[in-house]
């Protein structure tokens, strides 16, 4: 009888493993393939972005309260490559929730790089950015 049922336990993980979507950033853009790599394993648990199969973003009023997981959907919002590693750098633009330097060096440049080329394409036309240091300058620059 058991060994029937640990058949049916593997063949039930590798369903539910071989259901998730994929990367779908060209393996010929190695830079951005591998920053879309990096951004699933580090940031899809807050952030989202169809392209490297991220969806940890919740909508508006499905957070439950006390929880700070949810980080910009990148899927509609857009962001320079300066920012990106201005909030890889320093935890976000609050630095209140976003661990500071969750990828460093080469890895926080393709990071980077990805998300400024793939971020925003659901956006609204000509919403640039929802950014909450808009207003105080580039994040960037923001003398933080």
């Amino acid at each position: 009888m058991r060994r029937p049922l640990r058949f049916l336990g593997l063949a039930i993980v590798t369903a539910i493993a071989g259901c998730g979507g994929e990367v779908t950033v060209p393996e010929s853009k190695q830079t951005a393939r591998s920053g879309a790599e990096l951004f699933e394993e580090r940031c899809s648990g807050c952030h989202s972005l169809e392209a490297a199969n991220s969806y940890g973003s919740k909508p508006e009023g499905e957070l439950a309260g006390g929880e700070r997981t949810n980080g910009p959907n990148f899927n509609t919002r857009r962001e320079s490559r300066d920012d990106v590693l201005y909030a890889i750098r320093n935890g976000g633009f609050s630095g209140a929730i976003m661990p500071a330097n969750i990828v460093v060096g080469k890895e926080a440049q393709e990071v980077a790089t990805f998300v400024a080329e793939y971020s925003g394409k659901e956006g609204k036309e000509g919403q640039e950015r929802s950014n909450p240091a808009e207003n105080t300058g580039s994040g960037s620059s923001g003398g933080q």
